[in-house]
């Protein structure tokens, strides 16, 4: 067998498909090996580039490979999709280890970074927030919907929910019965019971926080608190993968989309790719930052409320997320503290430069269209 350089890796629960070539682009070797064989089968390889896309148990094969001696590359699956023949009318396993392979050898293809297992493990907390607040909303809404249906109607909000639920069911005026009323408080020890639950990941990421000088860092930004900024540190890693905040802003999805031609520049909405939950956090931070602006007389909080009256709620909430996405690539790539009442200097004259330029009022006008 010729020498494997390059290997493309399509991962699934129980076989994977491999999909090798040597340095002359040479088709090497296509099988399907099942899980359990799969670190064995590379541990006896020598060290060649090893493509996978960024998805489920990547991150953990990536680190298990790593260890070996290989070369690891993740790349997001919209990247790997172009290049698989017959295009999304034809799709296995096979031409999806093709396609990686051959994405992988382009040379200005872009790699999603591996996480570590630390990250990760942050990140599980995380995710079991997010899913419990789901579930806490989702159940809410069908209790108050069940309410409903015998005329009892409660005020909107969760807070308004947790005064008034136990009120209603004890009225003896409604059509509700002893079972609908054991039912519905059964629904109600299960929201008390999300609520423990969210308050102990709350806890959790408190603690991060306070001993992550990272976060502790993002959290002086106003509209970025401890969950924000533990998302952050959790999910981006290293930010000087990024060459600037413009980038870490597009990874987000908090740039304008672009349908330009000709010569002409056509800005759309925001592309809202990127990371869903992270992009979701830095909005109700910056909704945040945008009500409270005309409380502060900070240069940046001055930007905010003069944004507002020239362009309107909405578009200031994108522009304030937008600038608060730089402001934190700024803070996590080179480590420093983040000053409301920094005032930038123009290229060629003297001045303070040792905090992110990215804090001054200005933005993209890009984002403001």
């Amino acid at each position: 067998m010729d020498k494997i350089t390059r290997i493309g890796v399509d991962l699934a629960k129980n076989v994977i498909q491999l999909h090798g070539v040597d340095s002359m682009e040479r088709v090497v070797i296509r099988k399907a090996i099942a899980r359990q064989k799969f670190p064995e089968w590379f541990a006896n390889l020598q060290p060649c580039l090893i493509a996978m896309e960024a998805c489920s148990a990547a991150h953990y094969w990536a680190r298990k490979l790593r260890a070996l001696g290989h070369e690891v590359r993740l790349i997001a699956p919209q990247f790997v999709a172009p290049y698989r023949k017959g295009g999304k009318h034809v799709k296995n396993d096979r031409l999806d280890a093709e396609a990686i392979c051959e994405a992988a050898g382009r040379p200005h293809m872009r790699f999603v970074p591996v996480k570590t297992a630390d990250q990760q493990n942050l990140l599980v907390v995380h995710r079991m927030r997010s899913g419990f607040v789901g579930q806490r909303t989702a159940l809410v809404n069908r209790l108050r919907g069940e309410l409903v249906e015998f005329g009892v109607f409660l005020p909107q909000g969760i807070d308004a929910f947790r005064a008034h639920f136990v009120g209603a069911l004890e009225n003896g005026a409604t059509e509700l019965n002893g079972v609908a009323r054991t039912a519905l408080l059964q629904g109600w020890d299960h929201i008390q019971a999300l609520d423990r639950q969210i308050a102990w990941c709350d806890a959790q990421i408190a603690a991060h926080v306070k001993h992550d000088s990272n976060a502790q860092r993002a959290m002086t930004v106003i509209g970025i608190g401890a969950l924000t900024a533990s998302a952050a540190v959790a999910t981006v890693g290293d930010a000087r993968l990024f060459r600037n905040g413009r980038q870490f802003a597009a990874w987000l999805g908090n740039v304008p989309r672009q349908a330009s031609s000709g010569g002409k520049t056509r800005l759309g909405r925001i592309t809202k790719q990127g990371n869903t939950y992270l992009r979701t956090l830095l909005f109700q931070g910056a909704r945040s930052a945008v009500m409270s602006a005309h409380r502060r007389n900070g240069r940046l909080s001055r930007w905010i409320v003069q944004l507002q009256a020239r362009v309107g709620w909405y578009r200031t909430l994108v522009a304030v997320a937008n600038k608060h996405s730089r402001i934190l690539w700024a803070i996590l790539a080179r480590g420093e503290r983040f000053d409301p009442a920094y005032v930038p200097t123009r290229p060629g004259t003297t001045g303070p430069s040792h905090l992110n330029r990215v804090a001054a009022p200005m933005i993209d006008p890009g984002v403001q269209t």
